[in-house]
């Protein structure tokens, strides 16, 4: 199962566009937050996305384009894993991913999915992946745009960053 991770896209439409259109065969596409106006415009360019696609409402999402729009959720996946998603806001992932690892263990996911922070993070801890993929409209680390790809299989789970 091939998963695209993106977040922070902040009405930079092109980004978003380029990435899914790059990554058309995705099974799976997740907005972490911030860009709830680019994820209505897709939807309405391309309603056969709807199916594949998550978004979750960011602190910067303030109307509501997307009915339906949660701050968190989790994701069964195949082979038994799952994903519990957050913007991060709500957990003060600027201030570490304690709380956020905390609320995924508790739903049982062995990868978290964060944003807010437009700073990538790829790493494991303790039994858990713990992804960032930065930010598609303006990254606060010095470095490109970024995204995140995760691979899920009967092998096991793959994170990567990729840069825009």
């Amino acid at each position: 199962m091939k998963i695209i991770v993106m977040s922070d896209s902040h009405g930079l439409f092109s980004a978003v566009q380029k990435v899914v259109q790059l990554h058309a065969d995705a099974d799976l596409f997740i907005h972490l937050g911030d860009g709830e106006r680019e994820m209505s415009r897709l939807l309405h360019t391309d309603p056969t996305l709807a199916d594949r696609l998550y978004y979750l409402k960011g602190n910067c999402d303030m109307g509501t384009v997307i009915p339906g729009t949660q701050r968190s959720c989790t994701i069964a996946l195949p082979f038994g894993h799952k994903i519990f998603a957050a913007h991060g806001d709500m957990f003060q992932v600027k201030f570490g991913t304690a709380r956020i690892a905390y609320e995924a263990r508790q739903a049982g996911a062995d990868i978290v999915l964060y944003g807010h922070t437009h700073v990538r993070d790829c790493r494991y801890e303790d039994g858990l992946y713990i992804l960032d993929p930065g930010s598609l409209g303006c990254p606060r680390d010095g470095g490109k745009p970024s995204y995140a790809l995760i691979s899920v299989s009967e092998k096991g789970i793959l994170t990567n960053i990729a840069l825009l």
